[in-house]
């Protein structure tokens, strides 16, 4: 049974390999572009619903962080917590009356979720690119690849429009992208609909990983699969 495992494995990293290799440029621009979306769509939403950012700004204590983490007064597991939750930087809405409008926060753990979700779209679209020139010559074959297309770009806007935020003076500290615009809701609704948040992009990231392993496994099975130069 691991054998077996440990053989599909190999398959599908195989294939994910030959078609990021083949497909350099769909891999790198699906990236880029879902990794820019995830970290300025929020703030332009807000923007456009609230009030336009007035600071952009790196957290100043960063500057600190190599000799805290080289400190032995802090024991490692409450060092790798405060690793997670480390805020990076934050875009900010001044409000002259209470100070903050608004605010959009990245931490750590933001920040890997959005390299994860990049690099999991950018290898899906490089994937199906290359999966439908393997079986473009077969009439299924393009309608199984447009029904792919179709599919990843639902999924993508699925996971940027309900990707949980973390925001400030917004009603409650999570929001989906989809709710920055009504922060006017009650607080209850905007609790629910952050916890819906959670659980969405969970199910986005899920569905999308096995796309990608499913879409590598079908790739890896040609022999040829070794990646070109296509972009």
């Amino acid at each position: 049974m691991l054998q077996v495992v440990v053989q599909a494995l190999a398959r599908v990293i195989k294939g994910t390999t030959a078609a990021i290799r083949a497909r350099p440029k769909v891999f790198l621009l699906a990236a880029v572009t879902i990794f820019g979306l995830n970290l300025f769509l929020p703030p332009l939403v807000l923007s456009l619903a609230r009030k336009p950012w007035d600071l952009f700004t790196f957290n100043p204590w960063l500057s600190r962080l190599p000799e805290w983490l080289t400190s032995g007064d802090v024991p490692l597991a409450r060092k790798l917590e405060f690793l997670r939750t480390l805020a990076l930087f934050w875009f900010i809405a001044e409000n002259p009356i209470e100070g903050v409008e608004w605010g959009f926060v990245v931490d750590v753990g933001d920040l890997l979720r959005f390299l994860f979700t990049s690099l999991l779209f950018g290898a899906y679209f490089a994937l199906w690119f290359y999966r439908r020139d393997q079986v473009v010559r077969l009439r299924w074959g393009e309608r199984a690849g447009q029904h792919g297309a179709v599919a990843g770009g639902l999924t993508c806007a699925l996971g940027l429009s309900t990707g949980p935020c973390s925001v400030i003076g917004c009603g409650v500290p999570v929001l989906p992208v989809i709710a920055l615009a009504f922060t006017g809701l009650s607080t209850s609704t905007l609790k629910l609909l952050g916890e819906l948040s959670r659980v969405a992009i969970t199910v986005v990231l899920v569905a999308m990983t096995l796309a990608v392993a499913y879409l590598g496994w079908l790739v890896g099975a040609d022999p040829s699969a070794r990646g070109s130069t296509k972009s």
